[in-house]
Parts: C-alpha cells; sequence; structure tokens
C-alpha cells in the first residue's frame, strides 16, 4: 500500500487540493469495526486520507455512510451466465469492487484457452476481477470434459497480471492419498484455496497440513467451526441455491471476523440484477443477527487481507478509493458507486469477444435412455437451499415416481464420444415437460431432467441445436436461452440475458416446477460434493467414491 509520490504526499499533507472530497460522511473504519465522520480526500485514484481537505470537486454527504468497495471471496463468473465484462458491469452496481474468481467452468470446457479468455477481459472494467487458477480440471481423474490441466499447464499462468493463486482444491481424496501430481500443483502458489465438504477430525487435519486455507462448503455450524478452529478462513455462500449465513451467523464474533469472508461462489444474472450481490450478503447476515459492523469488516477487510491485497479493505491513505455510498447500515442499499473516486459510469468502452464452440455431443436415441430394470434404485434426493444431495433407496413401481416425486436424469458427453449416463431424480416437482443444459458441473456436459423420455430429448435436442445453452419445454411451449460462448456464457448484454433466464422461469413454474431448478440441474453432476451424483457414466457416489449400479438389492 506504499505510494511515493511527491504530488500525493503534498495533497495528503493538505498542501495541495485533491481531486474530490467527500464531506461530512459517516466512514467505515474496519480496522476498529466503527464509523468516523468526517471528510474523505481522492487524488489520482487513491485515497488521500481522512481530515481537513478541500478539492477541486466537493460532495456533500451529510447522513450518508461509506464504505470501501466490497469483495467476494469466491466466485464462478460463468455461473451467473455472462461474460466476465457484463458481469462486472452489473455487481459494480451493488458497490463490488473486486472479485476472487476461479475460472475452472471454462478451463473443464476449453482448457487454458477459457482462462486466456477470462483474463484477456479484465481491462478497463470497473471492478478488479483477479483470478485463482483452477486446480482441478478435470475436477477428478475419472471425470473428463474438455481439458486436463497439468501442474506445468498451471505454473505457465504465474506471475500474470491478475493471477494471484490456486483455486479451490476439490480433488480431496487425491489430496488425502498424496497424489504427487496434486503436490506438484500445490507448490505453484502460496495462497491456495480449498474445497472440503464435511471433512472433519484427522482427515481434516491431514487436507489443511497439506497446505489448503480455505473452504466455502460449510453448510453446518459444527462443520464451520472446526474448520475455523484449525485456522481455515471461512467463505460464507449465498448464492442462488446454496444458503449458509443463516446456519453460519452465530459464528460470526468480534473474534472471527478477521478469518471470515462472504462468497457468492454460483448465482445467476435474475439474482443479481434483483437482490445484488455481496450487498446482498451483508443484508442477510444483518437480518440473521449478525452486527452490521462485522458483516461489512467480512465484505471489506477480511477478504482484502485473506488474499494479501493491501491496497483495498479499507478508507485508509493510500487504498484503491473505490467505494459505496449507503443511507443506512442496517438497510445496506447502495444509492452511489464511486471507482478510483469518480462516480461510477453505465458503459465500458470496447465490444464483446467470444470463444469458438466445443459442443459436440448428439442426441442419444430413446432405447439409450430407457430405464428396464426393475428393483431398489438410488435416487439423487436434492436438498433445499443446498449443493450437497441425499442418497436415497426407493422401491421402484408403476407408482414410484408418481408418488416419490421422482423424475429420470440424463447427461450426454459434449465432447463427441457419444456416452449417456441415466438416473433418478427426486425434488423438481415437475408435472410435465422437462429441462435441460450445457452448464452441468464441472465437465459441463449436457444435463436434462424431466417427466417423459420424449421431453427429455426434445430438451437435449433443443440444447444441441444452439451449441450449448438452456431450454425448458412444456406441452405448449419451448423456450431457450443461447450460451454461445463455451456454453457457459452469454455475450449478450446482462439485462437480456435476465431477461431470457426468467422466461424459462416462467414456463418451469408452469411446469410446476421448484424455484431456480436449472442452478439445482447444474450441480446434479458435481462428483465432489456429497452424497449421490449422475454423470454420462451412470451414477456416481461421492463417498465411495467410484461409479455404483442405478439399481441395488440393499
Amino acid at each position: 500500500m506504499t505510494v511515493f509520490s511527491l504530488d500525493l504526499i503534498n495533497a495528503a499533507r493538505g498542501n495541495a487540493p485533491a481531486d474530490a472530497v467527500f464531506k461530512n460522511a459517516n466512514i467505515f473504519n474496519p480496522f476498529t469495526c466503527t464509523w468516523e465522520k468526517g471528510t474523505l480526500a481522492v487524488k489520482d485514484g487513491i485515497v488521500l486520507g481522512i481530515g481537513s481537505y478541500a478539492g477541486k470537486k466537493e460532495y456533500d454527504l451529510t447522513g450518508k455512510y461509506i464504505i470501501a468497495g466490497l469483495i467476494d471471496a469466491h466466485v464462478h463468473i460463468e455461473s451467473s451466465l455472462l461474460t466476465p465484462r457484463e458481469y462486472a458491469r452489473l455487481v459494480a452496481q451493488h458497490g463490488t469492487a473486486t472479485v476472487i474468481a476461479d475460472p475452472h467452468e471454462i478451463a473443464n470446457v476449453a482448457g487454458s484457452a477459457g482462462i486466456e479468455f477470462m483474463l484477456s477481459q479484465r481491462a478497463g472494467l470497473p471492478i478488479d476481477i483477479r483470478y485463482m487458477i483452477p486446480s482441478c480440471v478435470p475436477a477428478t481423474p475419472i471425470d473428463i470434459g474438455g481439458a486436463i490441466l497439468d501442474a506445468s499447464d498451471l505454473a505457465r499462468f504465474v506471475g500474470r497480471e491478475g493471477v494471484i493463486g490456486l483455486g479451490e482444491m476439490m480433488n480431496y481424496p487425491g489430496v488425502l492419498n498424496a497424489d504427487p501430481a496434486i503436490g506438484k500443483k500445490l507448490e505453484i502458489f502460496s495462497i491456495r484455496d480449498g474445497h472440503a465438504p464435511m471433512l472433519s477430525g484427522n482427515d481434516l487435519n491431514a487436507y489443511i497440513l497439506s497446505g489448503l486455507q480455505s473452504d466455502h462448503e460449510c453448510s453446518r455450524r459444527d462443520e464451520a467451526e472446526e474448520k475455523l478452529k484449525k485456522g481455515m478462513y471461512l467463505y460464507i455462500r449465498e448464492g442462488s441455491t446454496e444458503h449458509n449465513i443463516e446456519e453460519l451467523a452465530p459464528l460470526i464474533t468480534p473474534l472471527t471476523v478477521s478469518r471470515c469472508c462472504f462468497a457468492t461462489d454460483d448465482c445467476h444474472v435474475d439474482l443479481l440484477m434483483e437482490d445484488g450481490h455481496i450487498d446482498r450478503c451483508i443484508r442477510k447476515a444483518i437480518a440473521c443477527g449478525i452486527r452490521p459492523e462485522l458483516a461489512i469488516r467480512m465484505a471489506t477487510l477480511s477478504a482484502a487481507e485473506r488474499f494479501g491485497l493491501n491496497d483495498r479493505g479499507a478508507l485508509a491513505p493510500g487504498c484503491r478509493a473505490d467505494f459505496c455510498v449507503i443511507d443506512d447500515p442496517l438497510k445496506f442499499i447502495v444509492s452511489k458507486v464511486f471507482v478510483a473516486g469518480k462516480a461510477l459510469a453505465d458503459t465500458l468502452p470496447g465490444g464483446e469477444t467470444s470463444l469458438p464452440s466445443t459442443f459436440r455431443c448428439t442426441v442419444p436415441s430413446t432405447d439409450a435412455i430407457r430405464i428396464q430394470e426393475k428393483g431398489t434404485a438410488r435416487v439423487i434426493g436434492i436438498v433445499q437451499h443446498q449443493i450437497v444431495t441425499e442418497s436415497l433407496r426407493i422401491p421402484m413401481n408403476e407408482h414410484a415416481q408418481s408418488d416419490y416425486d421422482i423424475l429420470k436424469v440424463v447427461v450426454c458427453n459434449r465432447y463427441g464420444t457419444g456416452a449417456c449416463g441415466v438416473g433418478l431424480v427426486r425434488g423438481f416437482q415437475f408435472k410435465t415437460g422437462a429441462i435441460a443444459s450445457s452448464v452441468a458441473h464441472d465437465a459441463h456436459n449436457l444435463i436434462a431432467v424431466g417427466t417423459s423420455d420424449d421431453a427429455i430429448l426434445r430438451a437435449i435436442e433443443a440444447v444441441i441445436r444452439m451449441k450449448g445453452g438452456m431450454a425448458a419445454i412444456s406441452e405448449e411451449q419451448e423456450v431457450v436461452l443461447p450460451l454461445n460462448c463455451g456454453g457457459l456464457m452469454s455475450t449478450l448484454p446482462y439485462p437480456k440475458v435476465a431477461a431470457r433466464l426468467q422466461g424459462l422461469h416462467g414456463v418451469t413454474e408452469k411446469m410446476g416446477g421448484i424455484e431456480d431448478p436449472f442452478m439445482y440441474l447444474s450441480f446434479l453432476s458435481l462428483t465432489v460434493i456429497p452424497l449421490l451424483r449422475i454423470t454420462e457414466r451412470g451414477m456416481f457416489d461421492v463417498e465411495e467414491f467410484q461409479d455404483v449400479p442405478l439399481f441395488t438389492d440393499t
């Protein structure tokens, strides 16, 4: 945070005018978690300090509150369905100044070219995107997607502008088995994010000992408390379907707040538009009993310190002059945003770019998705507002699907192998129709769920026709959202993407479906989150960490 410049030093001393001053404001101090009334001075996009200052431009913020730019400690921008440029334009309006992004979604599809694309979009944005280089492409050795990145591939990104560390290490079985290939990856960066859902006891000790420093997968208080006590940073997540703040809020105290941050992880564009970004997390935290000052510290200084970003997280001398203005800390509604001391602009320079399509999927035959066996089936159980699933055992008879809300789920390999896996899932609540998507963590094969084979195949065909996207098929309608950038993101402006997503949700609501069905669908293939999943190979038991048959005698 050292800034050695005669012009800045003279302005900080009050011997020369600032570019802008913000008078009579209540300014948040995250070091003491208190508010200080005064005048904030800015020059050349840098905070000069709080004191007696005059500026070329003056703002009177009487009765207003100023907070340093908000920070998202862990996010996959691709999950918003937006490119980094449009994502930045949207979240900046909610006071976000920095996001720590892991581009492993596009990396699983396009490898190093995908990471290069994400890095290429950093320039000229109203927020600072810092990237954690994906550690698990593929997520596990048996989940082959569009690319394989080994330690030598990751090492090429060391020292690149915007790269700060190693992304979430999802292959915790590989860590616990001391896989040499993982060891080489852990040696590349000193900042390393973890990913260890439900890991505890000695296995958690071993995982931390290996160099993993954080976790964002805690859904239970006892799990989070153990990881906090053992020295991990906690990223408390509030995504489209993963709601963890309410459960974990009691852990946030003045003694723990420096080790806790907020993460949105996976949020669709419509949620970001309607409810906000990290500002939404702050509001939820306050509603759950966390003191506003502690919640704001989590969203600013705590995240900055975690990643060694000493030039942000506070409005202290030498820091970036990125901040937001609110009227009431208890309500935390962002009214104005300033980037480098200037009011946020609504437009971005230049045009949008994309990635070439890698979509080589074919529509499976009716026979390929037919379930002919009988007996007791393994069924994936959706857990509302969580990313984990249940591993259910349900006897399948002629009434089982309607009695137990069980639907067929199909995963088709998108990379040209023709492989197709079929399983069963409980919890979508559809009464008719089907949905399909090319967003299916982490290999991002094509995934579909529906009430009939015909509807499922129609939805799959719609996604293939777009070369990636989302489709909702009912008896009356077919609504689609093309994702022309890697089958994960749209290059359309964010309001248009949100409108199309809302159109999809309108159809699924008429079908009787749960809220955010596409986000739940995208996680059904995520083989690093307990308990039961589905891939192009069929059913996968995460605890056993192996493929398992759909039907079982036990």
